[in-house]
């Protein structure tokens, strides 16, 4: 007759514990990056005169799923992987690239008459949390920091180009700037990934509270 084995205490929870664990993700940060990139890339060269105002409406397919839901699906990720800094940049201005494709839609499509204070306001104040989210990126690292820097160069601008009539190529060289130091992350990101080691640095942080 044989004994049946006796049950280690602790194995159900640990089992509990295994099979409860979320699942794990990569980094999403390259993707994130890249989707700004490439839509700051096409809002930029658009203010610099690169396209015909009267075909704006071809930007928008590239702010909504690149601009906007590409750094949503990286924040979402994020907050995952418990990163607050990365999840909150991330769908927060996933967000800002929705408002923006909602307002070129309205503007376009419906020729609605949108009062562009109203969007200029709401700019505004997302900057002033933008600023919020520079200060943290100080603990970050050096590419992050100059992205968001750059970023909040360009809501300024734009929102100094709405009330003031200010020249809007400011708003354009701001955003290649933007797309240059996004593709750069994201390359750093996924190459020293692959790698196993540094291939680019990101820059140390500025800030080590």
């Amino acid at each position: 007759m044989t004994s049946r084995p006796k049950k280690v205490v602790g194995e159900k929870s640990e089992e509990r514990a295994i099979t409860s664990m979320p699942p794990a993700f990569a980094e999403p940060a390259p993707l994130g990056l890249i989707g700004l990139a490439v839509a700051a890339l096409v809002l930029g060269l658009s203010d610099l005169g690169h396209s015909s105002v009267a075909h704006k409406s071809g930007m928008i397919p590239w702010t909504i799923f690149l601009g906007a839901t590409a750094q949503l699906l990286a924040g979402l990720m994020d907050f995952r992987r418990n990163n607050v800094f990365g999840g909150t940049a991330f769908t927060t201005y996933a967000l800002l690239w929705y408002s923006v494709s909602l307002t070129l839609v309205l503007a376009i499509y419906f020729d609605a008459k949108v009062d562009m204070a109203h969007y200029a306001h709401g700019l505004l104040g997302f900057l002033f949390f933008s600023v919020i989210l520079t200060v943290a990126s100080l603990m970050t690292n050096k590419t992050f920091i100059g992205i968001l820097v750059w970023i909040d160069i360009a809501i300024y601008a734009l929102v100094m180009h709405i009330l003031h009539g200010t020249s809007q190529e400011a708003v354009g060289y701001a955003l290649l700037v933007v797309s240059f130091l996004s593709f750069y992350g994201a390359a750093a990101i996924l190459l020293n990934a692959m790698a196993g080691k540094q291939v680019l640095s990101m820059g140390k942080p500025l800030w080590k509270p």
